[in-house]
């Protein structure tokens, strides 16, 4: 049990990682009822992105001097990438049958997959990232927490913050709550549905970014494949949480990351599972955990049940 406090940090920062991409999906989804399942390769694209600034740097600039560039240059690959989906793959079939943008979402992920895999140099294997030097932060003498991870500490909170003050308090906003309420009563009201639209996406794509680049700094690596667990993990967040509720994704996202790392941790050592825990079966507890939580509450932690929309 003297390594209990440890490994709830440990879930704590993973489940921050998990929480920031899931918002993308809540905010998504709250407006416009689309479960991007492609949101995972945006998440991926803005590794790349700020990647390839620190790569275009001079070598030997500190990372602490490259970091605010290789956000700009994540967000705005993952901004391009996830309007662009909006305005070319999931626009064209808003009013259409639900199924035909939730298959659109899905083949658009495997496309971007693609297009990263054999268009960026040498990403058939994992490119290496920027760390910061240095050993882990040792805290009250029993805690370490990388130092990337403290990135990812830092940006978590102030960018759910953030968002929330400005959903509740700024007119961009308020517009955002009532396309997601009723679209059409807005478009009357003079909101412009589509430019509301568009924003949800952006935002999602910027939280991406900053997602992937608390990755990059975690785990020392990009690839392109990385977006697919990542991506579906920060959906089961999302809907942990209950979807479309912007705290409720970085709480499930809080709660999944500390359920996987208390299994990896203490499933093994109860007698009789010891083949059911380590790493290899993170991901079973997770959506195990996520079933649970539906049975006993459907709409997630912090939803509300709603009628569906007529």
């Amino acid at each position: 049990m003297h390594e209990l406090p440890q490994t709830l940090v440990n879930g704590l920062t993973l489940g921050a990682l998990y929480g920031l991409i899931a918002i993308g999906y809540t905010m998504v989804y709250g407006i416009v009822q689309l479960i991007n399942f492609a949101h995972g390769e945006i998440f991926m694209i803005g590794g790349f992105g700020a990647l390839t600034i620190y790569l275009w740097l001079p070598s030997g600039t500190a990372l602490s001097l490259a970091l605010p560039l290789m956000l700009i240059g994540g967000v705005v690959a993952s901004v391009a990438i996830a309007t662009a989906a909006e305005r070319f793959a999931y626009r064209p079939l808003r009013g259409g049958p639900r199924l035909a943008p939730l298959i659109t979402a899905i083949g658009l992920s495997i496309a971007l997959q693609q297009v990263v895999w054999a268009f960026y140099p040498d990403a058939k294997k994992a490119r290496s990232f920027p760390q910061f030097e240095g050993k882990s932060l040792e805290i009250f003498s029993n805690l370490h927490i990388q130092r990337g991870d403290v990135f990812l500490l830092i940006a978590a909170p102030l960018c759910m913050l953030a968002l929330g003050l400005f959903v509740s308090k700024s007119r961009a906003g308020r517009a955002m709550q009532a396309t997601a309420q009723d679209p059409d009563t807005a478009k009357l009201m003079g909101i412009n549905t589509d430019r509301i639209i568009v924003m949800a996406f952006a935002i999602g794509g910027a939280f991406a970014a900053v997602a992937a680049l608390a990755h990059g700094l975690k785990y020392g690596q990009v690839n392109f494949e990385m977006g697919f667990i990542a991506g579906l993990k920060a959906f089961t967040a999302a809907v942990l949480g209950g979807i479309g509720n912007i705290y409720g994704a970085m709480l499930g996202g809080v709660v999944l990351g500390i359920a996987e790392a208390l299994a990896i941790k203490y499933i093994q050592d109860i007698p009789g599972m010891e083949q059911l825990g380590g790493g290899t079966w993170k991901d079973v507890w997770a959506f195990t955990l996520l079933i649970v939580v539906l049975l006993v509450r459907p709409q997630g932690l912090l939803g509300e049940r709603v009628a569906d929309r007529a």
